[in-house]
């Protein structure tokens, strides 16, 4: 590989011929073989993306304030447009474990965003003097997580979330009427409708958007402008304002972006990752426990549940001819586990806000936008090879409420629980239907017990 030699502060340093970065990047790359995971990872392109609208929206605020040519402008801007449009990214070779402030990866930016515009403006542009112009790495980054968290939530997240909603609540309305026994404790309980179970998910799925909503309405308030310790230092003072103005016009007017209240509280702290974070976290639980209940009712399919039927999607051993697994549902489980670890991760990086900056703003970034995207394809594919697909065995359902037991719960009323609770017993050890058993045990006609012991009347609740 040919080489050239690039030149910062702390001396020389030699960077691959054909790269747009320099000698800052070039010493990162150097510094941190850690993992391997970059910053142009899938998960965190959005980040390299924010950067690139981040240095477009600083140089046209600048511009207005007279405080950079226009010429520089033009060019600076155009080049950081090729960034946000994700035609560099492999510019960005950086290990998400890097300096804490990340500003091996704001210089970064600006390195490539510098040797781009260079070549347009035909004079020298230089990566801190005119990209990071107003700027410090330490509010730059703190907004570009706030910018990718929110553009992954808008883009993907609530997307899929909506998707699922969508196809539980289709399903539900397709098996209204239909009479499951329900369970607590996983033993038989009192029967319920299913399209009631079903709805119970997606219940939780609204919970979680309502709260999701109002928490990513805090990442429209960026800490622009604060720049190193959130004085603003080295800023003037209407940047922040004419920052957040050109961001949102770069983004269409689709979201409307405004300057922290408080630039001390964005450097510091990263209270508002933590409590999306959090919520990303119930919502991994929510998708956990509908993942796992799917698999207790697609059970069997002869020694199991089996009360409904997941779509055959892979052969699901490589011994036993013809057995098939709920993949899917599996294959959530697991990412929502990974979602939970990445909660762990924020929680403890955000209270590494030692005075005036949080030192683990990567790893937040990284784990925030990985907890998005892996909600977003998990939600995707329940939705598409597991809601809309499975078929319900009617027969099992039926079969199962004709022999449960505890539908003796409604005759509560009329012969008191201890004479309820033996008839149960019988027609259990008996393995006997709950109304011949009623029958005989109390003074109940059959055709009343029928009444009384309806699983669809039992399932509307009441006395």
């Amino acid at each position: 590989m040919k080489y050239r030699i690039e030149k910062d502060s702390l001396g020389e340093v030699k960077v691959p011929s054909k790269a747009l970065w320099g000698a800052q990047t070039q010493r990162a790359v150097n510094n941190f073989p850690i993992s391997g995971i970059k910053m142009d990872f899938p998960f965190t392109k959005s980040f390299v993306s924010s950067l690139g609208l981040i240095k477009d929206a600083a140089v046209k605020a600048n511009l207005r304030l007279k405080l950079i040519s226009s010429k520089k402008s033009k060019a600076i801007s155009r080049a950081s447009k090729e960034v946000w449009q994700e035609k560099h990214h492999h510019e960005f070779p950086i290990d998400v474990f890097q300096t804490g402030s990340g500003t091996s990866s704001n210089m970064n930016a600006n390195e490539v965003i510098a040797n781009i515009a260079t070549k347009y403006a035909k004079v020298e542009i230089s990566p801190n003097d005119d990209v990071n112009m107003s700027q410090s790495s330490n509010d730059v980054i703190p907004t570009a997580i706030k910018l990718s968290a929110y553009m992954d939530l808008t883009k993907k997240l609530f997307p899929a979330l909506d998707g699922l909603i969508k196809s539980i609540n289709d399903k539900a309305d397709s098996l209204k009427g239909t009479i499951k026994t329900g369970r607590t404790h996983l033993m038989d309980a009192m029967p319920i409708d299913f399209s009631e179970e079903l709805k119970a998910w997606s219940s939780q799925l609204e919970s979680s958007k309502e709260m999701l909503n109002v928490i990513g309405k805090k990442f429209l308030e960026l800490s622009q402008g604060g720049t190193a310790v959130g004085s603003g230092i080295n800023a003037h003072k209407q940047f922040a304002k004419l920052f957040a103005q050109e961001i949102t016009k770069l983004t269409k007017n689709k979201y409307k972006f405004t300057p922290a209240k408080n630039f001390y509280h964005e450097l510091s702290a990263q209270d508002c990752s933590v409590q999306l974070s959090g919520e990303l976290k119930n919502l991994a639980v929510i998708l956990m426990k509908i993942s796992n209940d799917l698999r207790w009712m697609n059970s069997g399919p002869l020694a199991g549940i089996s009360e409904i039927e997941l779509k055959a999607l892979q052969p699901g051993s490589s011994i036993m001819p013809g057995k098939v697994n709920p993949v899917i549902p599996e294959a959530v489980a697991m990412a929502s586990a990974d979602v939970i670890g990445n909660d762990v991760s924020i929680t403890v990086a955000a209270q590494s806000g030692n005075f005036q900056l949080n030192v683990m703003l990567p790893v937040i970034a990284y784990n925030l936008l990985k907890s998005i995207n892996l909600l977003s394809g998990s939600m995707n594919a329940l939705s598409k090879n597991a809601i809309k697909t499975f078929k319900v065995n009617h027969k099992n359902l039926e079969t199962s409420l004709s022999k449960n037991p505890i539908l003796v719960t409604a005759l509560n009323p009329l012969v008191g629980y201890e004479k309820a609770a033996s008839i149960a017993k019988k027609a259990y050890k008996e393995n006997r239907p709950i109304i011949d058993v009623a029958a005989e045990e109390t003074d109940l006609a059959k055709s009343e017990l029928i009444k009384l012991l309806n699983p669809s009347k039992l399932a509307k609740g009441g006395l």
